[in-house]
């Protein structure tokens, strides 16, 4: 289990854990490795370096899951831009399926020294590389997907899929919590990701994956430094 406490001379103490994990950030490597799991950490690394699409349009091909009448699923290996929409169905839990509209708005890069401001970072940390990434994410399907994970990961320079942290208690400067504990459809929220590449990894795309067999759908755009906080105005009480 991942973790970061806050120094002892604060009150609170708050920590970070990994969602799954081999190494540091539970990194799932892409090396080809054949067989029929639905785990996307033994794909063929080279769906992720060949998108085959370059434009955040829908496929008139039949659907790779069912979906509700009316909604298109962007098309497998489509290469898209920050900023643009992918429409994406995924079986989070068995017999269920998630249909959910994506538009990744934002890739920063920060340090532990930038963000991590009052927290014990260890030396295996240290060698790691955090990023942000915001996104938007609207239920299109018909399932309750309260609670879930935000199925996105990053690739790393290495071509190895990053899975997101999680955090026990309040990290203000991007949550990286799961969607809505209630979650149906129509409903939207606003999201940010927190992602700790290995070996000082870089973040060179932005992954939907669920399954090996999935041709990857990616995001790329520029990396920016994270958003400032907006300063709190002070409310004078009347009369």
């Amino acid at each position: 289990m991942q973790t970061l406490s806050m120094k002892p001379d604060h009150t609170a103490r708050h920590t970070l854990r990994g969602m799954a994990g081999v190494s540091l950030a539970a990194v799932l490597a892409l090396s080809g490795c054949s067989g029929g799991s639905d785990d996307p950490a033994s794909t063929d690394s080279s769906s992720t370096s060949s998108p085959s699409s370059s434009s955040s349009a829908p496929t008139s091909e039949k659907p790779y899951l069912p979906v509700p009448d009316g909604v298109e699923l962007t098309a497998q290996g489509s290469d898209l831009q920050v900023g643009d929409h992918a429409v994406v169905a995924y079986e989070p839990r068995q017999k269920q399926v998630g249909v959910l509209d994506i538009q990744v708005t934002r890739l920063e890069k920060t340090t532990f020294k930038e963000s991590f401001a009052g927290w014990d970072i260890d030396d295996e940390k240290k060698k790691t590389n955090p990023y942000f990434v915001r996104a938007t994410v609207k239920n299109v399907g018909d399932s309750d997907l309260g609670g879930l994970p935000v199925p996105l990961y990053i690739v790393d320079g290495n071509n190895r899929l990053v899975e997101s942290s999680t955090f026990r208690s309040m990290f203000k400067p991007c949550p990286s919590t799961p969607l809505p504990d209630v979650f149906k459809a129509g409903d939207k929220a606003a999201v940010c990701l927190v992602f700790l590449s290995p070996d000082k990894g870089d973040l060179t795309a932005v992954s939907f994956r669920p399954t090996q067999e999935f041709d990857p759908i990616t995001w790329t755009g520029e990396l920016t430094s994270p958003k400032a906080e907006k300063p709190r105005k002070n409310r004078r009480k009347k009369g």
